[in-house]
């Protein structure tokens, strides 16, 4: 969501605000804007679109000043304009925020009683107001921001700037990630490490309900109580923090390409010999009666994976949810039940109140996360990174083969405690996952078969996805990906399912992808596959060459990928879902790394 950073510094602080904002982009926004304290004058820019508009601005019209907040806001409360952007100001108060504040209505309907009314249509500006309207009452600067705090309901990350104060910025969070860094002599707030790598190694995450007052040289943090805490501060690996393309187009095809190196980079942090590394504070499967699994968007998808995993390999029943129904159906969680949660950035809201609700109920709750650092790493018994690195592309790519890579050796590890699987049996899995980094290399050079098939499906209103199995779920991850940065349907099923309805949609205009190796269910998909081609559909299979030969010439498109135990075949397969969603987006000319309404990292419900 809604990117987040301060500078108290020794230089001018636009420069720092734009550059530290530009790392946030990933996060996906519509508006930007930032606010300095210049000779003790509190002034802001703000600008619809892309940051290169308030670049622009700030050229035309600049904004000195060495302290400052910066933002790129992704709208929730009212439409994406210049009025609505971020920073908001109300008198000597300017604010940014990460969030929703759900009381803001009662907020604005008390300060009307007093003749105060908004200016925009955010839910945002009412912290601005709410906190100038104690500035009026009396209180300080920092008293008045932490009375507004008290009163707001909701999930936000805010940073305060104040006209008059060139060395403090208020900082607060609940429900929503804000990091503090420090610097010589210079201070920092950034929504999360990426922002704040060029300017400090160190860093100190801020916890549910903390409040910071920070000046140059200090850091005092409060709880809601209003006690001082003590957090520890860390110091993080910057090279590891790294953004850019490295040479590609866009973000997304650089971190396609990346697969075979981080996965390769995973299997080595997991891997020693023929046994699976993990934290010795992981529950005994053997005891487990059942595994409930809980994310969102890609990762509930490498979830569904899992399940397959999990059962068939480790006779251990799996239950999985959306993240966002799971935490109101609030299902009884036994104490023979492993909780487990699934989230690239590790700050997915409702993922995180998910978490939350199985504390106290589950035998132990364990997460995959990419963020070692993130509040679902941090509140878990234990956390899995999945080793992909920085993962800027909206549209989850290496982060989701590396969860499904973490999950797999999850569930091997599993299946050895729970004696289903002897340990040669084990040896002989690990060495065909070892060998996957180079098929990935080999699929790879398929590209320009798959930018082929792409580029006729781009011309498609609708796309069916069809997979059995382990191939379901990758059916249903593909079909994401080709909404999300090519704004085409798609839609997504179980082959068995066609001719309960999706099979009145078949006709000559309608692409169906349908991902089949060569497996023990490759039959019965390949007769799905001529139900569609018998009603003039064209058909798109991605397979393996065993596959290819026995469905025949008369397919539409095919793609060929190498061979591949059918254990493993869910992380060789998500690469043509990927390149194919990619190169249809590239035929369309959409923004393939910042497609329009989504955020790389959901920190709101």
């Amino acid at each position: 969501m809604c990117g987040i950073v301060g500078v108290l510094g020794q230089h001018e602080a636009a420069p720092l605000l734009v550059e530290a904002l530009k790392r946030l982009e990933y996060r996906g926004y519509d508006s930007a804007g930032i606010a300095t304290v210049n000779n003790g004058a509190l002034d802001r820019r703000r600008a619809v679109g892309k940051l290169v508009n308030l670049s622009d601005l700030l050229v035309h019209d600049p904004l000195p000043g060495k302290s400052g907040i910066g933002h790129t806001r992704w709208a929730t409360h009212g439409e994406p304009n210049t009025r609505n952007a971020h920073p908001h100001q109300s008198g000597p108060v300017a604010v940014v925020h990460n969030g929703i504040i759900e009381n803001y209505k009662d907020l604005r309907a008390e300060l009307a009683e007093h003749q105060i009314t908004p200016q925009t249509d955010t839910d945002t500006e009412t912290v601005a107001l709410l906190t100038h309207h104690y500035i009026q009452q009396g209180m300080t600067h920092v008293d008045a921001a932490r009375a507004c705090l008290a009163r707001l309901e909701g999930a936000f990350a805010l940073a305060f700037l104040f006209d008059g104060e060139d060395d403090l910025i208020v900082a607060a969070r609940k429900g929503s990630p804000l990091a503090i860094g420090h610097g010589d002599g210079e201070m920092f707030v950034g929504s999360d490490a990426i922002a704040l790598a060029p300017m400090t190694d160190t860093i100190t995450y801020l916890e549910e309900g903390d409040c910071a007052v920070l000046t140059r040289q200090t850091v005092d943090i409060f709880d809601e109580s209003g006690a001082r805490l003590m957090r520890e501060s860390r110091t993080i690996n910057t090279d590891a923090t790294r953004v850019d393309k490295a040479g590609y187009k866009h973000f997304m095809a650089k971190e396609i390409a990346e697969q075979p190196t981080v996965l390769a980079d995973a299997l080595r942090a997991y891997l020693d010999g023929n046994t699976i590394v993990l934290p010795d504070t992981l529950p005994d499967f053997a005891k487990i009666d059942r595994l409930t699994m809980v994310a969102c968007g890609t990762a509930f998808y490498a979830c569904l994976t899992a399940k397959y995993w999990f059962e068939q390999l480790a006779q251990l029943p799996v239950e999985v949810d959306i993240a966002s129904e799971f935490r109101y159906r609030e299902p009884p969680i036994t104490a023979r039940t492993v909780a487990l949660f699934v989230s690239q950035s590790g700050e997915t809201a409702d993922t995180l109140a998910a978490l939350r609700y199985c504390k106290g109920k589950a035998d132990s709750i364990v997460s995959v996360v990419n963020v070692a650092e993130s509040s679902i790493a941090r509140e878990s018994d234990v956390a899995l990174p999945i080793h992909a690195g920085v993962e800027v592309g909206v549209a989850s790519t290496k982060a989701f083969t590396c969860q499904l890579n973490t999950l797999l050796l999850l569930a091997l590890h599993a299946a050895v405690q729970r004696g289903v699987m002897s340990h040669d049996e084990l040896a002989d899995k690990l060495g065909e996952l070892r060998a996957l980094p180079g098929l990935f290399n080999v699929a790879l050079d398929r590209d320009p078969t798959m930018a082929d098939a792409a580029h006729k499906i781009a011309e498609a209103r609708d796309v069916l996805f069809l997979g059995r199995g382990l191939m379901y779920p990758l059916a249903l991850e593909g079909a994401l990906k080709l909404k999300e940065i090519s704004y085409i349907h798609a839609e997504a099923y179980a082959s068995g399912e066609l001719k309960h309805g999706p099979i009145a949609l078949i006709d000559k205009n309608v692409p169906v992808i349908v991902m089949a190796p060569r497996d023990a269910l490759f039959e019965k998909t390949v007769s799905n596959m001529q139900e569609v081609m018998a009603r003039g559909g064209k058909v798109c299979l991605i397979t393996d060459a065993a596959g290819a030969e026995a469905a025949g010439a008369d397919v539409w498109r095919t793609v060929i990928l190498p061979a591949v135990d059918p254990i493993l075949s869910p992380l060789l397969y998500a690469l043509p879902a990927q390149l194919i969603a990619y190169h249809a987006a590239i035929a369309k000319g959409t923004d393939v790394d910042q497609p329009r309404n989504l955020a790389k990292s959901v920190t709101v419900e």
